[in-house]
């Protein structure tokens, strides 16, 4: 279980991290490009016995690919959730991230064909309603205009894709000993993507990269590169299904980040915020006592 409290921990603060690069106005994709740097040399790191001959050898593992797509996908959703928000606002792409939760449960529950109880089914959907709730941060809810529903439906599956992406490749193609140089991997992915972002607009190439970006993408990176990495031996929990393990963790840390939003920046919340806080401690307790 402690995996899975340090995933949720460190997920938690990049969305501290998140809020800090706001507060402070720090181009963001600069800071996720150093933010890759930092994850990719961590990953390295932390590989014990790495010799060079081994990083030339990295494309010939079969999850090598895999790493490649999900690196890309990574910086490309981010980008998607920028549009998101420009266009519909931050509750958009907030429910569209989060509710993304749905795709890795009910890839794992028929791919893997996970055993279902009612009791199991009933705090997946409490689950659900309860990120929903909580990410909704206007009395009327969310209004997005036809012409931009396409870009939060990206965010949605894209999200949900990452997340189940994740999952096939730990179960299927990523040793224990590999966990770290895989995630490094991906980091390095997402680094080299986000560079031939940053040549493809005006904007971006035109931005100064200020020392406060390079700062930030320190702090980002740390936390980014424990998420993934803690996340996958979570997934290797034994005593949790999958889809308990997906559920408790992105609930949690939905759940963490709203209390500390509230506690640390002030963060205001409307009624159906606190439904959806009791709710997910509900569907919490439910997934804990009928994995």
């Amino acid at each position: 279980m402690i995996y899975l409290l340090l995933s949720i921990l460190s997920s938690t603060l990049i969305y501290v991290v998140f809020k800090l690069l706001e507060k402070h106005n720090i181009y963001r994709l600069h800071a996720l490009i150093f933010n890759y740097l930092i994850a990719f040399v961590l990953g390295i790191s932390m590989q014990s016995d790495l010799q060079f001959s081994d990083i030339l050898e990295i494309p010939s593992n079969d999850w090598f690919y895999g790493a490649v797509g999900l690196g890309i996908m990574f910086i490309t959703i981010f980008n998607f959730m920028v549009i998101t928000t420009q266009k519909s606002g931050l509750s958009v792409v907030s429910v569209a991230s989060k509710m993304s939760l749905a795709i890795p449960v009910i890839f794992v529950i028929f791919y893997y064909d996970e055993s279902l109880n009612t009791m199991k089914i009933f705090g997946i959907l409490l689950a659900l309603v309860s990120v929903y709730l909580v990410s909704i941060k206007t009395k009327k809810g969310i209004k997005i205009d036809k012409k931009n529903l396409i870009y939060p439906a990206i965010v949605f599956i894209g999200s949900g894709i990452i997340e189940s992406g994740i999952k096939f490749f730990e179960n299927d193609y990523i040793k224990e000993s590999d966990i770290a140089i895989f995630s490094a991997s991906l980091f390095l992915c997402a680094m080299t993507t986000g560079l031939i972002a940053l040549t493809m607009t005006r904007k971006n190439r035109t931005t100064p990269i200020k020392l406060k970006a390079v700062i930030g993408g320190f702090c980002l990176g740390i936390p980014n590169y424990f998420s993934i990495y803690f996340f996958i031996n979570a997934l290797r929990i034994e005593s949790l299904s999958d889809s308990a393990v997906f559920i408790l963790n992105s609930v949690s840390i939905v759940l963490l980040s709203t209390l500390i939003g509230i506690f640390i920046f002030g963060e205001k919340l409307i009624p159906k915020n606190w439904i959806g806080i009791a709710t997910a401690i509900v569907s919490l307790v439910l997934i804990s006592l009928y994995n």
